[in-house]
């Protein structure tokens, strides 16, 4: 960009411009140095002294006075992916156990404002269906992001206690959809997938992960180049994906399957959440074009609501029609560079290029510190020359599972989602990743709490051949299941009927007094 970036952005949008900005500010290159991660928590209240007693129902929040539109069922799904159930659907019909109760809009408010006022070097961003997230700053070490980010949660917590709320570690709630944010972002959002179907709700309201954020890599090939990082982060990410999945569903489309979060993102439009076609080779001009092709999610207005397009006009067609069509009355308004920059905060792929990789495939952790294991293993996958290079040679050969369509709809992250370890392929690429992710880590200056976190997952989950998926149970609101309620100490989980293996009892991460991370 050069000249007046204020008016730059004012003037309307030619195709070859929107192109350059894409392809100029994706991916930053250079050797890999930092750091960050985006941790999305289901949010619930705290248990009353009264819980325990059968005959007692939790009392639940005042009406929530969902935002205009989020009560209206969602049309018939039109896509040919597998849909959640409908979205006023009754979770486990038939079940014994009550759903759980939910925070309520106004106390979710009152609670991110006071969140708002503890001083943490992680933003808090509160997510439509009630989800909070924090998204960290850059590190300069994996150390560094998990010593600052775990302060961060310490303060937060305490301060969220005191308003009654618990965060909890899943990748899926099974309760149905509910909008909480009036924002016409969520409202557009909203009407742009009901016409696929509900998984738009069910993602938009029910959904948590860990995202890592890591550097690009370099221009140069070798293990650190960015191309390499591309098709590692797209190999590797089934990998995590199977690893540490954990919203098993017992109904519905995604029945059985250990991570149906990722069944929910699979489903959407077809488009905006799947990885761009022929990036292997060049991921910059790949990414570009997806970018201009994407269906447009809205077009916003200063006034009213956001428009969404009925026939489904990409931005690169707005570009061109909107020339082809003037200034006059009813003319489509020209796109400007805000428009844009927007618009890339409405694509959904599994890696998404913000300047860094953004991985975005791994579901929401158990307990208060299962977040550290998979943000260190992935780092390490990464960051570290050696077990960068040696994880390319372990995942490579799954690229053959991936022949049929891009990510996540294909063999490869179905098999991912559905079997998680149980899969013989993904199961010994795990195996092979996570030795090499645990001889790193003292490489990348990890400190004995994060190597022995690791070390305890790998033991508990990837020997076995398990994932935390298979350690839930009892259908506690999260997708058919039970699960550890984060109120700063943990709740165990009790074994099912069936499942393979007998959960152990040793916790994600151990919390030594006094250890550093």
């Amino acid at each position: 960009m050069t000249g007046d970036g204020h008016a730059y952005r004012a003037e309307p949008l030619s195709e070859a411009a929107a192109l350059a900005y894409v392809h100029g500010i994706c991916f930053k290159t250079g050797p890999p140095r930092r750091v960050g991660v985006e941790l999305e928590w289901l949010v619930r209240p705290l248990p009353s002294a009264s819980d325990g007693d059968p005959g007692h129902r939790a009392p639940q929040p005042a009406p929530h006075s969902p935002p205009l539109g989020a009560g209206s069922p969602a049309p018939p799904h039109r896509s040919g992916a597998p849909q959640p159930p409908h979205p006023h659907r009754p979770p486990h019909a038939g079940s014994p156990h009550r759903p759980a109760a939910r925070v309520g809009a106004t106390a979710l408010r009152a609670a991110a404002t006071a969140l708002r006022e503890v001083p943490l070097s992680s933003a808090i961003s509160v997510e439509p269906g009630g989800q909070l997230e924090f998204s960290s700053q850059p590190a300069p070490s994996l150390a560094a992001c998990v010593r600052t980010v775990s302060a961060d949660l310490t303060a937060a917590r305490a301060r969220l206690h005191r308003h009654g709320i618990a965060l909890v570690g899943h990748g899926l709630d099974s309760r149905p959809p509910l909008r909480l944010l009036e924002d016409r972002r969520y409202r557009a959002m909203e009407a742009y997938f009901d016409r696929t179907g509900p998984a738009g709700r069910a993602m938009m309201c029910s959904t948590a992960s860990v995202q890592v954020c890591l550097d690009a890599g370099t221009a140069e090939p070798g293990p650190f180049g960015m191309g390499r990082r591309w098709l590692l982060a797209h190999l590797l990410g089934a990998v995590l994906t199977a690893a540490f999945a954990n919203s098993p569903a017992t109904d519905g489309p995604w029945a059985g399957w250990r991570s149906a979060r990722q069944g929910v993102w699979a489903a959407l439009d077809g488009y905006r959440n799947l990885a761009p076609p022929g990036g292997g080779h060049s991921p910059r001009e790949a990414w570009a074009r997806y970018v201009l092709d994407a269906p447009l999610l809205c077009v916003r207005s200063a006034r009213g609501p956001w428009t969404v397009p009925a026939d489904g006009m990409t931005f690169r067609q707005w570009i061109r029609r909107s020339s082809r069509l003037g200034t006059g009355p009813g003319a489509l308004r020209p796109p400007l560079l805000d428009d844009l920059v927007y618009h890339l905060t409405t694509l959904f792929p599994p890696v998404r290029p913000r300047g860094h990789l953004e991985l975005r495939m791994i579901d929401a952790q158990p307990g208060p510190d299962g977040w550290i294991v998979p943000l260190a293993v992935t780092t390490a996958l990464f960051d570290d020359a050696e077990a960068s290079e040696s994880a390319y040679r372990v995942v490579k050969p799954l690229a053959e599972l991936t022949a049929e369509g891009p990510a996540p709809r294909n063999a490869l992250w179905e098999r991912a989602a559905r079997d998680g370890l149980a899969d013989p392929e993904l199961h010994a690429a795990a195996r092979d990743c996570f030795g090499l992710a645990r001889r790193a880590l003292p490489r990348l200056g990890a400190g004995r709490r994060v190597r022995a976190a690791v070390a305890d997952f790998e033991a508990r989950y990837i020997g076995p051949g398990r994932c935390p998926a298979d350690d839930r149970t009892d259908p506690v609101g999260c997708a058919g299941t039970g699960g550890r309620t984060d109120t700063g100490g943990r709740t165990g989980t009790a074994g099912r009927a069936g499942t393979r293996h007998r959960p152990d009892p040793s916790e994600t991460a151990p919390r030594q007094q006094g250890e550093p991370w």
